[in-house]
């Protein structure tokens, strides 16, 4: 792999995203020559260099590395094994090349079967169509991955969540089409573009009273059926639809067969899990069991839930449309706090949490890892700093 000689951080970086190509082979090193990345080789004992046009620089890496790549690639593909001859045929292959978006979009679409066709076409689309827009224009075409990114991601907020959805995705296309030479490698992306981080924001949890305004509240059976749901196992909106009924070891048990992506971890799903009830109790402090599970092995219906992906939506335009939500929403905000669909499922963690149960219990009956539950969850668990203090203020 190629021995970078700077320390750099940014030139760390960059030998990383190197190495990944280039495992075979180990006498290929980059350097700096007079502001410019130099390319060395050293094959059968022979030495090698040619002068890159891109400068040392990370914006100069950035464009320079898919270019390396098919250096590399036709170097080892030809009979001569000249470096020279290898630059000036990517070159041309570069300059030659004309590309058809269209199809490289649906060429791309192979490389991501673990995307749902929903996820495609909510988290690819449009950010995708977007970019092929910016690069078949006869003017003011982008100049670079970097360009193109930025000026793709126009359309959404800084910082949001949408956005970081989309600017992954087309990383990831920008990756895949440089590094197979189906773009040039100009558009190969930067390992970071400048972003404004929204604070994130604190789920308000339903407390059992308000819950049980809002099933008062509530008209339709249905729904009034699936607030209990919700909050009495904690349930992520779109698993009202995953709900089953199997012969456990001690009789039935109600689970979650519902499989949600792990996000960051390609092709990788949570587990179906055994379903625990957390009651919620009337305002004497008495637990309140709804027969949920029994209800369920009857038959007892749910409310329509739309497309397959969109209970979420499907609850919180339900709720939208409550009074109470309202009230409850503009309480949640006195507390610099935002009522959801997953307050339901907060509630569960945090009753969990002062009821004494085991974080790694709560966590597998909510369905993700301690880790993911900590990272959600971990101002809800008992502060036992709190408690030193206290019972140090007792002594007198």
């Amino acid at each position: 792999m190629p021995k970078l000689t700077q320390t750099d951080t940014w030139v760390k970086e960059y030998r990383d995203l190197l190495r990944q190509s280039m495992e075979e082979h180990h006498q290929w090193s980059v350097g700096e020559h007079n502001g410019s990345i130099r390319l060395q080789i050293k094959d059968n004992g022979k030495k090698q260099t040619r002068l890159l046009p891109f400068e040392w620089s990370k914006k100069g890496f950035s464009a320079a590395i898919p270019e390396i790549q098919q250096i590399y690639k036709r170097f080892y593909e030809g009979k001569t094994r000249q470096l020279s001859t290898a630059c000036e045929v990517v070159k041309v292959s570069n300059t030659n090349t004309k590309t058809d978006f269209s199809e490289l979009i649906e060429n791309f679409r192979a490389f991501v079967p673990n995307a749902s066709e929903q996820t495609w076409n909510k988290s690819y689309v449009p950010v995708l169509h977007i970019a092929q827009e910016l690069l078949e224009r006869s003017k003011g075409k982008p100049k670079n991955g970097e360009e193109l990114l930025l000026l793709s991601l126009k359309k959404w907020e800084q910082g949001s969540r949408s956005r970081q959805i989309a600017r992954r995705s087309l990383t990831k296309f920008l990756n895949w089409a440089t590094q197979r030479n189906l773009l040039t490698a100009d558009y190969c992306p930067p390992p970071t573009v400048p972003e404004v981080r929204k604070p994130k924001r604190i789920g308000y949890a339903f407390s059992d009273q308000e819950i049980l305004s809002l099933i008062d509240s509530e008209n339709n059976e249905s729904w009034k059926f699936a607030f209990q749901l919700l909050a009495v196992y904690g349930l992520r909106p779109e698993e009202l639809r995953f709900l089953r009924i199997i012969d456990g070891s001690n009789g039935k048990e109600l689970w979650s067969t519902y499989r949600k992506s792990k996000g960051g971890n390609k092709g990788e799903t949570t587990e179906p899990r055994r379903l625990n009830p957390l009651f919620v109790k009337d305002i004497d402090g008495n637990p309140i069991n709804w027969k949920l599970q029994e209800r369920l092995e009857i038959g007892e219906q749910l409310p329509p839930l739309g497309a397959e992906g969109q209970g979420g939506l499907a609850l919180l335009t339900h709720l939208k449309r409550m009074p109470i939500y309202k009230k409850i929403k503009q309480e949640a905000l006195k507390r610099d706090q935002v009522a959801v669909p997953y307050s339901f499922r907060h509630r569960y963690s945090k009753e969990s949490h002062a009821n004494g149960i085991p974080i790694a219990n709560i966590a597998l009956s909510m369905g993700h890892s301690v880790e993911v539950h900590l990272d959600n969850y971990a101002r809800f668990a008992p502060d036992s700093t709190v408690d030193i203090y206290n019972k140090a203020n007792l002594v007198a």
